[in-house]
Parts: C-alpha cells; structure tokens; sequence
C-alpha cells in the first residue's frame, strides 16, 4: 500500500508575498518540488483549512499549512532474494559495490533481477521511497559504486545534490582504445540516437553533459584514464569517448571492437578479442551525507577483469620497450 502523509507547518513572515507553490518548497524541503507541485494542484495542500489548487496564490505569514498526500510504493515490482555487495549502510543511506550483468531497475527486457528487486527483499521499507532510493545508475556492464536512500528525506536531498552538481564526486576507471596523449574535458550534449533507440549519441538537441578524464597508464594500442562525471546522463562515458574516438575496450555498442597491437602474442589477442563488456569501473564515490551533512568517501577496488586486462596490456608494452611516462 502506498504510504499516508499528514505534515503541518506555519508560513514564516520572511516569506510575506512568497507564491504558494514557493512557500511549501521551503516549508517541506524533504521533498522535490515537482512533487509538491503535483500535490498542489491535485488539492492535497490546505491553507488555514480551505484546499489550494492555484500554485501562484500568494503567502502573507502566519498561515497554517496542511499537506495530506500519498507517497507511491514500488509493490507492482516482484522482490527478490538477490545478494548485495554492501560496502557501507547507515539508517538514511546505502553504498553498494554493483557487479557487471546487473540490471539497476526493471524495464523493458529485464522485468525483474535487478538492483531493485534485490533493494525491496533486504529493506522492505525502502517501498515507501520513490524508485525505492535509487538516486543515479550504472550500466548493466558496468561495475561500481552506487548509493541508495533509505528514507524519502535522503533520496531528496541526495538527488537534489546531483541536479546541483553540489559536493557529489563520481569517479570511474576505464581502459579506452588508443593512445591518448593527455586528459582533457568533453563538453557535448547526449541525447537519443536518431536510429538506433536504444543507445544515446552526441546531438545538437541533446542534454548539456560534461565529462573530465586524464591518462593514468600508457599501453601500446590503449590507455587507462580516470573520469570524472558533471553530469550523469545516460552512458554518458561510454558516448563521451566514442566522440573522442576513443571508445571503450569492449564497448562494442558505441564502436570499440577490438584493437591487436602489432607483434602481440596469441595470448594476448585472444585476452582482448574475450573481453566481453565495456572495461568501466565506478570505483570512488563523495558526497555530503544527506542527512549529517558530513562529507563521506567510499572507494571500490577495480574487479579482475579489468586488472587483468591492464596488467597484459602493461605487460606487452614492456616486451615492445614502451617507456610509460606516468
């Protein structure tokens, strides 16, 4: 069932003349104004007993506020007893270590067996918040960091961090195809492929998204760099060097089909022609937690696959006598 709410609050004076709709935003901050918009104009906001619905009324001071609203669950999806990999958990927040294979949310194709699914079986309550805390993704493929809220007053603050780009830090690890000279910033907008519906691409009338990397390893034919997201829109690293022409080792959605260096061994082209995911890596994550106001930093080691595969590359490059510069 969906969760019941009855919150009460008193317009201060210092919001005389405010609109309605921006007198509550600050009034019930634990929530998005989208939401509180919403409610708004459905009739679940009552001034001095009287409902509501004209989000541009103006505010004098004084008055008593009465939000009455439902918060969604999310028992439409199946719950599922799915291992997490915890690497930190308090009663507002969650950091998980994500394996590759794993869906975040169901959708289309992938119905159930997702992070969700497993979030809703080890924390029941986490129903009663939207998207069950999810707050930001990762790819299928991609392993890492992910942080999920607890509780509704966390997953607002923590996505309103993200839509601020406020004090949220997210690191990844990659092995890009090429030689990559030196780090930079890509600042491209991502929208839908105009063919292909299921991938994003650099587009005109995309999302402002902004991704910086600089090169952590040197090999012959590819290069280990660390990332930096600004913006987290939909495979947003993955398309952000695919513009570079530097995509993925393993990417083969956005264009890194597998590159042999000249002269390598057997072992390593089969090593690289195997590796069968794009090699990413959310590995640090920092934010301010959302409810101490502390500032928090969770690091993951980067998985096998991806160090063994650099330490072959690595490998390789000495036997061809590349001096690494880093």
């Amino acid at each position: 069932m969906a969760q019941q709410i009855e919150l009460t609050n008193t317009v201060k004076d210092s919001q005389l003349g405010q609109r309605l709709d921006q007198a509550i935003a600050e009034l019930f901050a634990d929530f998005s104004r989208s939401r509180l918009k919403e409610w708004l104009l459905n009739g679940k906001v009552q001034v001095n007993g009287e409902v509501v619905t004209k989000p541009r009324t103006k505010v004098m001071g004084g008055e008593e506020i009465i939000l009455q609203a439902e918060l969604e669950d999310e028992e439409r999806w199946e719950v599922q007893d799915i291992p997490l990999d915890i690497v930190y958990e308090d009663d507002d927040i969650l950091v998980i270590n994500k394996p590759r294979g794993f869906v975040v949310h169901p959708g289309a194709g992938t119905p159930d067996g997702t992070v969700l699914n497993a979030l809703l079986y080890h924390y029941p309550n986490i129903a009663e918040v939207p998207r069950a805390g999810i707050v930001h993704r990762l790819d299928k493929d991609t392993t890492g960091l992910m942080v999920v809220a607890k509780t509704v007053p966390a997953q607002t603050r923590l996505v309103r961090a993200l839509q601020k780009k406020r004090n949220f830090v997210r690191e990844y690890e990659a092995i890009a195809i090429g030689r990559m000279t030196a780090g930079g910033r890509v600042e491209q907008p991502i929208g839908r492929h105009s063919t292909k519906r299921t991938l994003m691409a650099v587009t005109p009338t995309g999302k402002p998204a902004v991704t910086h990397y600089r090169v952590a390893e040197h090999f012959r034919e590819h290069t280990r760099i660390r990332l930096r997201l600004e913006t987290g829109r939909t495979h947003q690293i993955r398309v952000h060097m695919s513009y570079l022409q530097h995509p993925l080792l393993g990417d083969s959605a956005y264009g890194g089909r597998a590159r042999i260096p000249s002269g390598a061994s057997e072992e390593l082209a089969n090593h690289i022609r195997s590796f069968d995911r794009q090699a990413l890596h959310a590995v640090m994550l920092k934010f301010e937690h959302p409810i101490s106001g502390e500032e928090v930093e969770f690091h993951a080691p980067v998985p096998d696959d991806m160090v063994e595969m650099a330490e072959a590359l690595r490998q390789d490059a000495q036997e061809h006598g590349l001096q690494e510069e880093f």
